[in-house]
């Protein structure tokens, strides 16, 4: 009797918590669903009473959409470079972490901060590194950015990274930089975590076997910490797949460099551009990016079943 009435007690103390996930998470999830199947729906015409009809066209339209191809290739490219780089910057520098001892703190503060900044304003110190406004005779040094100028005393040649006349490569070089440095931090953050809690004794054994420290860490390390890796990494391709703050702290809300708008968009990009105006469409882009990242995250949890150790 005590035990049911306690549950009570625990469903009154979570409604409020309950209230909100419905009203600000299930609520927009189902009516967002509702609206992509709605054909050309949009909200000021629902004010108005107009009808629509259940169907698929708005899907159609976003497949059809002339830069649909262009915004998906975006996002799986960046997503399938930027992820396995990330992750295996962050094991190296946690492992790295984990053996320091001055300053060890210190470093891991360092090494944190850009997951308590505003990726907006870190995108927008890179473009300004990477920026180049104008090579001109007697220019001033910094309207080429600090990278060009680094580049230009160790003897080299100024680079257009993300301005009019900037290639693909520059621009995808930049992007990459910036992704992989910004997603960094909360990645080092799990895998130190997780080495924390390793058992000594397995180090200790190996070392007593004679392992080399390469083969101590693909041996022992990587497998002891890949539930934390797995983690790491399907978290890092759900992310990836929601990649637009970074396009915008690079190249503004054009998406690419001024002489070629939307270079660089992304499917989430597109969801916001048709946000005002085409919500059918931006929701029916939504669920096809929800399938995309689902398909995605069962393809990861169904191989970490085969390579993770716990």
């Amino acid at each position: 009797m005590n035990k049911k009435k306690n549950q009570w007690k625990a469903w009154l103390y979570l409604l409020p918590a309950l209230v909100v996930l419905g009203i600000f998470t299930v609520w927009p999830i189902i009516n967002t669903i509702r609206m992509g199947f709605l054909e050309g729906y949009n909200s000021a015409g629902e004010r108005l009473g107009q009808p629509f009809s259940f169907g698929f066209a708005n899907f159609s339209n976003v497949v059809g959409y002339r830069e649909f191809t262009t915004c998906l290739g975006n996002t799986l490219l960046l997503t399938v470079v930027t992820v396995p780089i990330s992750t295996m910057l962050a094991l190296l520098i946690a492992v790295a972490l984990n053996s320091i001892k001055p300053l060890k703190k210190l470093f891991q503060t360092i090494f944190f901060l850009p997951y308590v900044t505003n990726s907006i304003a870190i995108g927008m110190v890179f473009m300004a590194m990477f920026s180049m406004i104008g090579v001109v005779p007697g220019r001033d040094p910094d309207s080429i950015g600090i990278i060009n100028t680094i580049i230009e005393a160790f003897g080299g040649s100024h680079i257009d990274w993300v301005n009019q006349t900037s290639s693909w490569g520059a621009n995808f070089f930049v992007l990459v930089v910036f992704i992989v440095w910004n997603a960094l931090p909360f990645k080092i953050l799990v895998l130190l975590g997780g080495l924390q809690n390793v058992d000594k004794q397995y180090y200790d054994a190996a070392k007593v076997d004679g392992a080399s420290r390469w083969r101590i860490f693909w041996r022992v390390t990587v497998p002891l910490l890949s539930p934390m890796i797995a983690y790491v990494v399907i978290t890092g391709f759900i992310g990836g797949f929601k990649e637009y703050n970074s396009i915008v702290g690079i190249f503004g809300d054009t998406m690419g460099p001024n002489t070629q708008p939307g270079k660089w968009n992304t499917m989430v990009g597109y969801i916001i551009q048709n946000v005002s105006g085409f919500q059918g469409r931006a929701s029916a882009a939504a669920i096809i990016l929800f399938a995309i990242i689902f398909a995605v995250t069962l393809v990861n949890l169904y191989v970490s079943k085969k390579k993770v150790h716990y």
